[in-house]
C-alpha cells in the first residue's frame, strides 16, 4: 500500500520554520507533493534521506511552484503541460512509475473580481485534456490545491461565497466535467456527507472558528478508485493556511 501526502505550503522557506521537517519525517510518506513552494532553483538546500526530489519553478520570483519528494525513483519526470502558455508558473510535476502516474498540481486562482477567470477556464480545459490522455496510458493519481470548492458541503459559507473565486458556477462546472471524464474525488467518494476543510483565510480568525473551504484534493482515475483505502485531511497540522491532505491506496 502507498501513502501519499499533498500540501500547499504557501512558501516552503517559511513553513520550514513551522514544523515542516518534523511532519515530513513523522509521516514517512512514499511521496510528498508540494504546491506554492515560492522558490527559484537554488534558493533552498533541502533533502531528506531516502527521497529524491523533482521541482517545477515559476519564471516569476516568489510565486507558485510545485515539487514532489519520492522514495521510489520514477521512470520519467514530466514538468508542466504540453501547452506552452501554461508552462511559466511552475504548476505541474508528474512522475511516471511502473503501474501509475503521480502528479502534483497547483491550479491558478481566478483572483479578486475574477480577473483571471477566463485564463482559468482555458487552463481547466487544457488540464483535463492532459490528464485524460495520461490516464489512457496507465492509472493516474493527482493531488494538490485545485482552487475550487466543488459542492456547497465543501465550504462553510456557500451562499455568501457564491460567485467568489473558488466557488463560481464556472469553476464548479469545470470540476464536475473533470470528474465526469473518468476521475474520482477520493475524499468525497469515501465520505459523502463529511464536512471538513483544508484551507482557511488568515482573516477573521477563520481557522480557529473552522470557517474554511475544502480545495485540496487527491483525485484518482476511476479504474483504481476501489483500491483507495483512506483519504484524509490533517487539520491539526499548522504552518500554512492550508492543511496537508493524504491518500492511502493499494497500488
Amino acid at each position: 500500500m502507498k501513502k501519499y501526502i499533498s500540501w500547499n505550503v504557501n512558501g516552503l522557506r517559511a513553513v520550514m520554520n513551522k514544523g515542516f521537517s518534523e511532519f515530513f519525517e513523522r509521516e514517512q510518506a512514499d511521496a510528498f507533493c508540494l504546491q506554492e513552494t515560492k522558490l527559484q532553483e537554488g534558493q533552498i538546500e533541502l533533502s531528506f534521506e531516502g527521497y529524491k526530489s523533482y521541482w517545477d519553478y515559476a519564471d516569476k520570483k516568489g510565486y507558485a511552484g510545485t515539487a514532489i519528494f519520492t522514495k521510489e525513483e520514477p521512470i520519467s519526470v514530466r514538468r508542466g503541460m504540453p501547452f506552452e502558455e501554461h508552462d511559466r508558473e511552475g504548476r505541474v510535476v508528474c512522475l511516471e512509475y511502473e503501474d501509475h502516474f503521480l502528479m502534483t498540481v497547483y491550479t491558478p486562482n481566478s483572483q479578486n473580481e475574477l480577473q483571471r477567470l477566463d485564463y482559468r477556464m482555458k487552463w481547466e480545459d487544457d488540464f483535463r485534456s492532459y490528464i485524460t490522455s495520461l490516464a489512457k496510458e496507465k492509472p493516474l493519481i493527482f493531488c494538490g490545491d485545485l482552487n475550487v470548492a466543488h459542492e456547497p458541503i465543501d465550504l462553510k459559507n456557500d451562499r455568501t461565497n457564491h460567485k467568489n473565486a473558488g466557488f463560481t458556477d464556472e469553476e464548479r462546472a469545470k470540476m464536475s466535467r473533470l470528474l465526469d471524464s473518468g476521475f474520482t474525488d477520493t475524499f468525497r467518494y469515501l465520505y459523502p456527507e463529511k464536512e471538513q476543510y483544508s484551507w482557511w483565510s488568515y482573516r477573521m480568525n477563520a481557522r480557529a472558528k473552522d470557517v474554511g473551504w475544502r480545495i485540496d484534493y487527491f483525485i484518482v482515475s476511476d479504474d483504481i478508485r476501489d483500491r483507495v483505502k483512506d483519504s484524509v485531511i490533517y487539520t491539526d497540522v499548522m504552518g500554512s493556511d492550508h492543511a496537508p491532505v493524504g491518500l492511502m491506496i493499494d497500488i
